[in-house]
């Protein structure tokens, strides 16, 4: 079988071993075990052949021979081997669990470090790349633990046991031997060397060719509505023929190294056989030959082929694992995202001196600042001339100050880019600003701690997303401990209440495959549902209608008016006739505020919300 090379060695080799053994040592009694196992399974195998030449020296002879005594030999030989097989057992199916525990501990870290990463981290990766740490570089790494560690060490155990017991037995001849290892080793080298260029190659168009893959599935109903599938078709077939020729090219000094290992080898053992026995026949240099020797000598010779082609399997093996552990070892390296804040959200209750901090669950929050002190939760966001990018050099928002009072509801109008959704993004913290400052009901939002402060907000985006799961479950996601009556009234509020229980199920419908057995509309519904059961004293509405028809947004929104009673609102929206109502309407150009004011002074003013509202102006 040839050798499965590495697509890619280690940048840091020496590390990331370190990081690897790391986590191994925290199964140092198991990681020893393993180790004595595999020493005492090389071992037999070295010794049973080793044995050879005393039993053959001993009782080869015709005439000389006693039967007990051979017999004796030759079960101390098979328990021998036997010995060695029950340590390969053993170690083997320990290996096995202790690689599979070490992928459990490394991925559970990876999957607890991706939840702490800042928003910024997945919007400049692809799904697809950040999917392939939990598939390739995870498998890669458990096929290197399962297959390749152990094998590694027995191999090289045998190795340098064959070269020792060689040595011993015919150090002349072995010299012969030395020649031909050095061979193999130089060509090894060198086709590694040329292979591996072309299999980083190989990984990097076989993403491509994934990356089209994922892109075309997501998109299959664009694909069918503009008859693109002969397109299609024919970028793949230039993909994966460059796939192919990549993989060509890596395989074939891959697959060279196998048949020249063993033809040399095969030249090796003819060549010692022929010397051995000339050397038997006429000692030089007083060295003498015996029959059990030359034939322990010979499978020593012909075994060496064995660990040498495996040593060489499972140390691309190891390296390929190893790249896809310092791949894991990255997102783990990964900042988390920062938070700095010390204001905590905390229910609190009427006492006698005013507000006191309740730990029961109440109606009544409060900001809780170090020193002890509480700030009712009201929901008054201000910007202050905030300026943002999200790459440098690229100004998003400019000196941008706003403010919403408690219970206002603030609707943004631009065109796409002009910076409508990462003003909601900066009140989330999702971002940090780069000037300026935001405070919410007086408070540094820098202060706040980031948990405490997304509790207090509730969103609902343009793309919803639902989770595998019961209906019941996907809008209590918005508040984990919400009752079933809580639940069904934040339906009923978002009037997703009728179409629900009209399903098979009900609220105990299951929901699949991001919301698929359901319309864009109903999921847009219960995305709208699941905000309100979180009851937060500001909602941001980033186009939540805009997925809806007609007549269920006019349903929507009596049902959203009744859920923005009393809160601060944020809306974004493309349709202008549902922010008729906002308190103040924000006209946005390339981050900068270029209008404000309520629907009928936007009229009155006939700038640009005017041309929009009258159809003279389209949004981009």
């Amino acid at each position: 079988m040839a050798p499965t090379l590495s697509r890619k060695r280690p940048d840091n080799l020496k590390l990331t071993i370190k990081r690897l053994l790391s986590y191994m040592g925290r199964h140092k009694f198991l990681l020893l075990l393993i180790a004595i196992l595999v020493t005492i399974s090389a071992m037999a195998n070295l010794l049973g052949t080793y044995m050879f030449k005393p039993i053959i020296d001993k009782y080869a002879s015709p005439g000389s021979v006693h039967y007990n005594d051979l017999w004796q030999a030759i079960l101390l030989e098979a328990g021998i081997y036997f010995c060695g097989a029950l340590a390969t057992l053993g170690y083997t199916q320990m290996m096995v669990y202790l690689a599979q525990k070490i992928i459990y501990e490394m991925r559970r870290d990876v999957f607890h470090k991706m939840e702490m990463l800042p928003l910024q981290y997945f919007d400049t990766r692809t799904h697809g790349d950040i999917m392939s740490n939990y598939t390739n570089d995870v498998d890669t790494l458990s096929e290197a633990m399962n297959n390749a560690f152990a094998m590694l060490i027995s191999n090289f155990i045998q190795i340098i046991g064959l070269l020792v017991l060689i040595f011993v037995l015919n150090w002349l001849l072995s010299i012969l031997v030395f020649v031909f290892y050095i061979i193999m080793f130089i060509y090894i080298i060198y086709a590694s060397k040329k292979s591996k260029k072309s299999f980083n190659e190989q990984q990097k168009v076989m993403a491509t060719v994934n990356g089209f893959v994922e892109e075309t599935l997501a998109g299959q109903k664009v694909v069918k509505v503009f008859n693109h599938e002969k397109k299609n078709i024919e970028t793949f077939h230039q993909h994966n023929l460059e796939l192919q020729q990549a993989g060509e090219n890596a395989l074939r000094y891959a697959f060279s190294m196998i048949p020249f290992v063993v033809s040399v080898s095969y030249i090796n053992y003819a060549i010692v056989a022929i010397v051995g026995a000339l050397i038997a026949i006429h000692p030089i240099l007083g060295i003498n030959f015996t029959l059990g020797g030359i034939a322990s000598y010979l499978v020593f010779v012909r075994q060496a082929t064995m660990p040498i082609n495996q040593f060489t399997q499972q140390s691309n093996l190891l390296l390929n694992g190893l790249a896809g552990a310092e791949r894991l070892f990255k997102i783990i390296d990964e900042k988390p995202e920062v938070d700095d804040g010390l204001v905590k959200l905390v229910n609190v209750k009427e006492g006698t001196n005013g507000l006191e901090v309740c730990e029961d669950r109440t109606n009544l929050w409060a900001w809780q600042k170090v020193d002890g002190t509480l700030v009712p939760l009201k929901g008054d966001v201000r910007f202050f001339n905030v300026d943002f990018s999200y790459i440098p050099g690229k100004r998003i928002l400019t000196d941008l100050s706003l403010y919403a009072k408690p219970g206002q509801k603030i609707a943004f109008v631009g065109a796409t880019g002009a910076g409508k959704t990462t003003i909601t993004n900066l009140i989330n913290r999702f971002y940090e600003i780069e000037g300026g400052t935001i405070t919410y009901d007086g408070i540094d939002i820098k202060t706040i701690k980031k948990d405490d402060l997304r509790h207090s907000l509730g969103i609902v985006l343009q793309d919803t997303h639902l989770f595998t799961g019961t209906i019941m479950d996907n809008i209590r996601y918005g508040k984990l401990d919400a009752t079933e009556e809580e639940v069904i009234a934040a339906a009923k509020l978002a009037n997703a209440d009728s179409f629900i229980r009209r399903l098979p199920n009900g609220y105990n419908t299951l929901v699949t495959s991001d919301g698929g057995n359901l319309s864009q509309g109903q999921r847009q519904l219960l995305s709208i549902a699941r905000a309100a059961v979180c009851n937060a004293p500001v909602l941001i509405l980033d186009e939540a209608t805009s997925s809806i028809d007609t007549r269920t947004e006019a349903l929507v929104q009596k049902g959203m008016d009744k859920l923005m009673e009393g809160r601060t609102v944020f809306v974004i929206a493309h349709r202008l006739s549902t922010i008729k109502n906002a308190n103040a309407i924000m006209v946005l150009d390339k981050g900068k505020i270029i209008e404000r004011g309520d629907h009928e002074d936007l009229l009155e003013n006939h700038g640009i919300y005017y041309q929009l509202y009258t159809g003279k102006l389209e949004l981009e």
